[in-house]
């Protein structure tokens, strides 16, 4: 993969492809995910999106938000109609249909359509070696239906599906490190980012496209709605999410692990992490975590935050 250097003014001149005129929610972190991704867009392209926050609010008939071929697809098979489109463009040019050229296919879902019921689908894809991109954008809980709780949720965390009483305070179990899970497929790249960092996201998006073979890019992106935080915060939360390492930025070709430049800076310089509860202050959804009795949930999210921070120091080889 070529080294690309997106510049403030390349990103000002570049064309827009998923418009302004949505229906997102105020401070939507996935709303700018997908703007930053399309920005890396390198010509043509086609989108495919499961069921979900964002498949809903950039298309409700007769609307769209998208300037390029953009399809629907069920909860379960944003992978799956990417791996179909994929092949389909093969045979086309192979039988002189289309012009023998080069069409991204990136495939877009939530953290409940990836975490979840899409994960077979994203796994059998990957295995069989499709050459697509799939961002996963991460608002942690199934935001469309309801806020109910899903493999990638946090512990401690309230949804309507794990409230904080007094027996349970949230969700009861961890998040479960799916980047870590692709990295396992042995595929050419895999990449978190944030939209805290939007030059980070744009590259890594556009070197997803590139690799020969399937990419997997995880999008940290903040709900204001079931995160219960401040619309005008979005950006700020999720930057102090890179900064307590409860989502560092990384990327791994072919399971060789790389930190990026804000969690390096924080490899090299201990003193700059930020302890997780400066992060879980700012949204509701862990104000109950805050009491007295709680105490004990704030211990184990930092010890579990310290515990995967040191396992990706040594997979980078930088502990």
């Amino acid at each position: 993969m070529t080294e690309w250097k997106f510049t403030n003014k390349e990103f000002a001149q570049t064309e827009e492809k998923f418009l302004s005129g949505h229906r997102a929610c105020a401070g939507c972190g996935p709303a700018i995910a997908l703007r930053l991704v399309m920005k890396a867009a390198r010509g043509p392209i086609i989108a495919t999106n499961s069921t979900g926050c964002m498949e809903v609010v950039s298309t409700i008939y007769p609307y769209t938000a998208w300037k390029i071929p953009w399809i629907h697809t069920a909860f379960e098979t944003a992978a799956a109609n990417a791996a179909g489109i994929e092949s389909a463009l093969k045979i086309l040019r192979k039988k002189g249909r289309i012009p023998d050229e080069q069409v991204d296919v990136v495939a877009f879902s939530g953290d409940g359509g990836t975490f979840d019921i899409g994960f077979q689908g994203l796994s059998g894809a990957v295995e069989r070696g499709h050459d697509f991109l799939y961002v996963l954008y991460d608002n942690e809980a199934y935001m469309n239906t309801g806020i109910q709780r899903s493999g990638g949720t946090p512990h401690g965390a309230w949804t309507t599906t794990s409230p904080a009483g007094s027996v349970v305070p949230g969700k009861a179990e961890f998040k479960k490190p799916l980047a870590d899970i692709m990295v396992a497929h042995n595929m050419p790249y895999v990449a978190t980012a944030s939209i805290s960092h939007w030059k980070d996201m744009v590259i890594k998006a556009r070197k997803g496209m590139e690799v020969n073979g399937p990419a997997f890019l995880h999008a940290f992106a903040p709900c204001p709605r079931g995160w219960r935080s401040a619309t005008e915060k979005s950006v700020e939360i999720a930057r102090l999410a890179v900064e307590t390492c409860v989502f560092p930025l990384w990327e791994a070709e072919y399971g060789k692990y790389t930190l990026s430049a804000p969690s390096k800076t924080i490899a090299l310089k201990p003193e700059k992490k930020k302890p997780v509860d400066v992060y879980l202050k700012t949204q509701g959804r862990f104000r109950h975590l805050f009491k007295p009795e709680n105490k004990h949930v704030l211990e184990e999210i930092q010890n579990e935050i310290n515990r995967r921070w040191q396992k990706l120091l040594k997979d980078c080889e930088m502990n």
